[in-house]
């Protein structure tokens, strides 16, 4: 099997670990977490993070900016069920391209690895232009959390 190489590093003090409680709602008729539902487990990782951090979804809109998802992925390791507690590690991944690039791992009560993944976004402008370099709001933060420019 190839592997591709890895292009950007973790930024692993870059990490926010944040726990959450299955609901009933996310689990299917046998109590198993339905699959979808770690991508919302993902969103509730980045607002961890960006509340830790300061740079949640609210600060970037208040720049000017908004960072769709382009890119997501998922493997699924173990199962998750009705009240478990889970906890969510999110990592930002230090890139120098205009994009912010998290990932995720998923632990059981265990703390065995129920799920991994990824996220990729981008930054539009206020007019949904891509912006193609780093928003200078951005670039003040990487030098705050000492991320590379």
């Amino acid at each position: 099997m190839i592997r591709r190489k890895e292009q950007y590093k973790e930024a692993e003090e870059l990490t926010v670990s944040h726990q959450i409680r299955i609901r009933f709602n996310e689990t299917d008729p046998l109590g198993i977490v339905w699959h979808g539902h770690y991508i919302s487990y993902f969103e509730d990782g980045r607002e961890a993070f960006g509340r830790h951090h300061g740079i949640s979804y609210l600060d970037v809109f208040d720049s000017g900016f908004t960072t769709p998802i382009v890119k997501s992925t998922c493997e699924h390791k173990l199962s998750l069920r009705y009240g478990d507690i889970a906890r969510i590690e999110t990592t930002m991944v230090d890139t120098p391209a205009a994009k912010m690039i998290y990932r995720y791992v998923i632990y059981d009560a265990n703390n065995e690895i129920a799920c991994t993944g990824e996220t990729i976004q981008v930054f539009l402008d206020k007019n949904g232009e891509l912006m193609l370099t780093n928003p200078p709001f951005y670039e003040v933060w990487k030098r705050k959390v000492g991320l590379k420019l």
